[in-house]
């Protein structure tokens, strides 16, 4: 420990701009990130809110498990499909993927279509899965 602050003490500018450099990630983060949910919090999203799932994997994929009533938009073509939501503006949506890693920006894009509550499924279809959670295939 007495190392580490000696090192901070003689790379105060270097030790700057690591902090800054942390704190400029963890703000872009929370400005572009949308909300993350687990499985269990989804599933209770489903049963008390009635939010919907948009699941943006391809088709194969889709085909091979999904969530119940889930809706089949491609991240390809989100942008295209967007307006089929309209009709559920007044519901939270729960947006998935394979991994939960492109669910965050096809979650910004559902945002900037003005809906207000879109949550991203946190590790998608395969944390569900690991959670022994049902898939309809």
């Amino acid at each position: 420990m007495a190392q580490f602050l000696e090192f901070i003490g003689n790379h105060l500018v270097l030790s700057s701009l690591w902090l800054v450099a942390f704190g400029a990630i963890v703000f872009y983060h929370q400005r572009t990130g949308s909300k993350g949910v687990g499985p269990q919090q989804a599933v209770m999203l489903i049963n008390r809110s009635d939010a919907i799932v948009v699941d943006v994997r391809d088709k194969k994929e889709f085909e091979s498990g999904h969530i119940v009533d889930s809706i089949h938009i491609p991240l390809a073509k989100l942008d295209q499909r967007v307006t089929e939501l309209k009709k559920y503006q007044d519901k939270p949506v729960i947006v998935v993927c394979k991994l939960g890693q492109h669910s965050g920006d096809a979650a910004k894009k559902i945002q900037a279509a003005g809906h207000e509550q879109v949550f991203k499924l946190s590790g998608g279809v395969t944390e569900w899965k690991a959670q022994s959670m049902p898939l309809i295939v």
